[in-house]
């Protein structure tokens, strides 16, 4: 499945980042299979997030088709799709990391039932350290949830 050459408005860098990742729920769904393990639809949609059924699977599509996950299914149910995180959508980790890490920080005034889930790695390790570890513990709940090496 080849990318539609309309997703992009112009040949600036940024912009092009954004018309991919700029949306209300693309960055949503990779912090959802990132940070809190969601590995099927269902795990997604019935998240927090509230992520519409309809919106969650274009979303999917498009981010398969321009290589960030890949959809395959556990060995043991044909029926399950596992969607995870390629290395393409892996190195997005640290936009993900940067941007929690700022919204705790400067939003948590205006929305104090705030959470964060990379607060434990902020306080306890460099900024790429916690990366790292975010990575790693990602690819192990993959490679459990896949029952095979990541």
């Amino acid at each position: 499945m080849e990318p539609s050459k309309n997703l992009f408005r112009c040949n600036c860098p940024l912009t092009s980042a954004v018309d991919i990742v700029g949306d209300k729920w693309t960055l949503v769904i990779i912090k959802l299979m990132l940070i809190q393990h969601c590995h099927t639809f269902k795990d997604i949609s019935e998240s927090d997030e509230g992520v519409a059924p309809n919106i969650l699977s274009s979303r999917l599509k498009t981010m398969q088709s321009l290589d960030f996950i890949r959809k395959t299914h556990p060995p043991n149910n044909k029926k399950v799709n596992i969607y995870y995180l390629t290395m393409k959508g892996l190195s997005i980790c640290p936009i993900v990391y940067d941007l929690m890490t700022w919204s705790f920080t400067y939003l948590r005034d205006y929305h104090t039932d705030m959470t964060s889930f990379v607060q434990p790695y902020i306080s306890q390790l460099k900024r790429e350290e916690a990366i790292l570890e975010i990575q790693m513990h990602y690819k192990a709940s993959v490679a459990s949830v896949l029952s095979d090496d990541f």
